[in-house]
């Protein structure tokens, strides 16, 4: 969009005053005489002087920033115009970018539909995969734990078969012993039994010959 400013330029020629009725006038007379009161004749006229100049300057200032009133109706006017011109492009700039807006926006929500159905298809896809990979790690475990209990079944069974296996033998040793200690205690009670029968001979013999010694003393 476009739109054609010109810049506006006062045209002051026609309706300014002219210089004759720009300037100000006072009795120059009355203030020389005013002045000469404290200055000198020659001093009272030469400030009479320096002042009309500084008033024709301030004049001219003052005028060369006036406009009349008709020219300022036209002005106003004219600015009018451009701003009721401007109201119109704008209007036609909001109406063309509020409908640039709606497409974009219209754009925008098939895009978020789409990325919507995409993101839910990832979704159900993740999910998917996490169930099946948590489905075979539980699978997994389970072999695992079973096989563990059956490692540790057969390792029980071990044990208890070792244990049988000790408890037999200890049974069968303590056996040998009661059965060597029963054979040494009998064997004690032969070799008593002998040497008791050995000493009682010898003391039957001893008996004889301390006999024979009495009888022969």
């Amino acid at each position: 969009l476009k739109t054609s400013v010109k810049a506006f330029q006062y045209d002051l020629k026609p309706d300014a005053p002219t210089s004759e009725s720009r300037k100000l006038f006072f009795d120059t007379h009355a203030v020389v005489q005013l002045l000469e009161e404290n200055f000198t004749t020659s001093q009272s006229e030469a400030m009479v002087k320096a002042l009309m100049k500084m008033t024709d300057s301030n004049m001219e200032v003052t005028y060369s920033d006036m406009v009349t009133k008709v020219q300022q109706e036209i002005m106003l006017q004219r600015v009018m115009s451009q701003i009721e011109a401007v109201k119109k492009d704008m209007v036609i700039l909001e109406t063309s970018e509020f409908s640039t807006l709606l497409a974009e926006n219209e754009k925008l929500k098939v895009q978020l539909l789409q990325l919507k159905v995409q993101l839910a298809d990832v979704m159900s896809k993740v999910r998917s995969d996490n169930k099946l990979g948590m489905n075979l790690e539980k699978s997994r475990v389970k072999e695992l734990r079973a096989e563990h209990d059956k490692k540790l079944l057969k390792a029980r069974n071990e044990i208890m078969e070792m244990t049988a296996e000790q408890e037999c033998y200890l049974t069968q040793t303590n056996m040998k012993i009661d059965t060597e200690v029963a054979g040494l205690k009998t064997m004690l009670e032969s070799h008593k039994l002998d040497t008791i029968k050995y000493l009682a001979s010898v003391f039957t013999c001893l008996t004889v010959v301390l006999g024979f010694f009495r009888i022969w003393m």
